[in-house]
């Protein structure tokens, strides 16, 4: 798909445009959402524009974002579906009740048993089809609420696994206890619950403490504009 890429000579944001928006650290998915759309109602003079995302990335990830306007938004769901990539890091031997940063470490783990050889191999046993289950601090719906307000609340929830699939699983850089991992992946693979099921395999326990979202389908980061590119274009556009 390379329909209306972020630079045009010229946009039509009603009719449908396709950008390709870069998160900022620690702003949620909606929060640029919102964003481009005051600046679109400010800076374009669009009074009324749909926004909407294609693919939520948490918080305390950043990287590529597909941000839909006007009647493309109806196409969010096919861009949702694509395949996805994601760089990062990974603590062992500490986990979190969150599997990542967001909530303080629960437990430590002896890590003096690994060895490159057994990062490397371990990482085989999560390639192709695994059953995954979503953190519980997770934005996945039970009974109306979004599963993050139980676990916030220390109330008890259950969260079904599924299937997903990891098409590619590499460690590009072992410098314990961080260790440096590329995933390419199917639509809803979870990199924290990778994460927290990868140290369970160690039996030394693990959470994610960096990510960023490289592609989306044919769609890469190395296209993708910050907020702030994106409001100078619509400046230099008047």
């Amino acid at each position: 798909m390379t329909e209306n890429i972020h630079l045009p000579t010229s946009f039509n944001f009603p009719a449908g445009e396709v950008l390709l928006i870069i998160k900022p650290y620690k702003w949620t998915s909606f929060d640029v959402v919102k964003n481009i759309r005051y600046l679109l109602k400010h800076h374009a003079q669009i009074k009324k524009i749909k926004v909407g995302h294609a693919g939520t990335l948490d918080p305390l990830a950043s990287g590529l974002l597909i941000i839909c306007t006007g009647k493309f938004t109806k196409k969010i769901e096919s861009y949702q579906g694509l395949e996805k990539e994601y760089t990062g890091t990974f603590t062992m031997g500490e986990t979190t009740p969150s599997f990542d940063k967001e909530t303080e470490i629960d437990h430590t783990y002896s890590i003096n048993h690994l060895t490159k050889k057994l990062l490397t191999k371990t990482t085989r046993e999560f390639i192709g089809e695994i059953e995954q289950t979503p953190p519980v601090f997770s934005a996945i719906k039970i009974d109306g609420k979004r599963a993050y307000n139980y676990a916030r609340n220390n109330q008890n929830v259950n969260i079904k696994s599924k299937i997903v699939h990891i098409k590619e699983f590499e460690l590009p850089n072992i410098d314990l206890p961080i260790v440096s991992f590329r995933v390419v992946c199917s639509k809803g693979t979870y990199i924290r619950s990778l994460a927290n099921d990868f140290g369970k395999k160690l039996e030394c326990g693990s959470h994610l403490s960096s990510l960023v979202r490289t592609r989306i389908g044919e769609f890469n980061l190395a296209n993708a504009m910050e907020i702030e590119e994106f409001k100078k274009m619509l400046i230099d556009l008047k």
